[in-house]
């Protein structure tokens, strides 16, 4: 298994594991900016792609009118299904769906939501094509990606200290794929080269990250992300080891209690 492939490898463990961990780590934040951003528009109906364990499908089902359709979809099955599980304060319909080819008929939805989604996408003008595709005219397409990772104070610490544990092979997830699209003038080249013809918004927001303990973010990226793939193909039997090692990073930089760690991203928004 290749790294492109390792890196969209949401599976096993990892569903329940990003959920508990790593989405109050780093994602709830921006999830509710995202809900925020929507709430005060007049939607019909609003496509999620990426959706993930569906923190922020939840924040936009309790903001969003009741009669607003939400439909939630992901490229990976035990996402969607630890994300319908969790489930919603009002009903939304989830869809195994691949951003690359969406099952929407042209001009179906009035917003398209993505939170950092798109770093993932093979060919993200293709992506994005699909996502101006489904929209209705004067429709948005709104997403997110991390900053560079430099920007990220845990998940640097965390990919630089696995590179102490294995400095032949270092494992790159968090540099290459999570953190690996913050360049503004490609988006804006991609989206472009997905038929956007009009100026998108950019707005980075910082927040913080913050946990009881350096072992909780160190667990959280480590063994609740595909970087978990990455350590178990160098040694399946070194994985406490690395987390045992981030913690220690982590630690070495932030204390022993409470760590309060920075992060950052872009939010997008652009028009049909």
């Amino acid at each position: 298994m290749n790294s492109t492939d390792t890196d969209k490898a949401f599976s096993g463990s990892i569903p329940k594991l990003y959920e508990t961990h790593l989405v109050p780590l780093i994602f709830q934040p921006y999830a509710d900016d995202m809900a925020r951003r929507l709430a005060s528009r007049p939607l019909a109906r609003v496509l999620e792609i990426a959706a993930g364990t569906g923190v922020v499908t939840r924040a936009l089902a309790s903001v969003l009118p009741e009669q607003a359709a939400i439909i939630a979809t992901d490229l990976n099955q035990p996402m969607l299904d630890m994300a319908s599980s969790i489930g919603t304060s009002r009903p939304v319909e989830w869809c195994l769906a691949d951003a690359m080819q969406l099952p929407f008929p042209d001009e179906a939805f009035d917003a398209v939501v993505c939170q950092f989604g798109a770093m993932f996408f093979p060919d993200k003008p293709k992506a994005f094509s699909e996502a101006r595709r489904v929209l209705k005219p004067g429709g948005t397409f709104i997403f997110s990606v991390w900053d560079k990772i430099e920007e990220n104070e845990f998940a640097d610490i965390v990919t630089a200290a696995l590179a102490t544990l294995f400095p032949d092979d270092p494992p790159r997830f968090m540099a290459r794929t999570p953190h690996g699209y913050h360049d503004l003038a490609a988006v804006a080249r991609d989206l472009a080269g997905g038929s956007f013809t009009r100026t998108p918004a950019f707005t980075t927001l910082a927040a913080r990250s913050r946990a009881d303990s350096p072992r909780m973010p160190a667990f959280a990226y480590c063994q609740g992300t595909p970087l978990r793939n990455e350590i178990e193909a160098r040694d399946a039997s070194r994985l406490d080891e690395a987390t045992d090692v981030a913690a220690n990073a982590i630690a070495a930089r932030f204390g022993n209690g409470i760590v309060n760690g920075k992060i950052q991203a872009h939010v997008i928004t652009v028009e049909k």
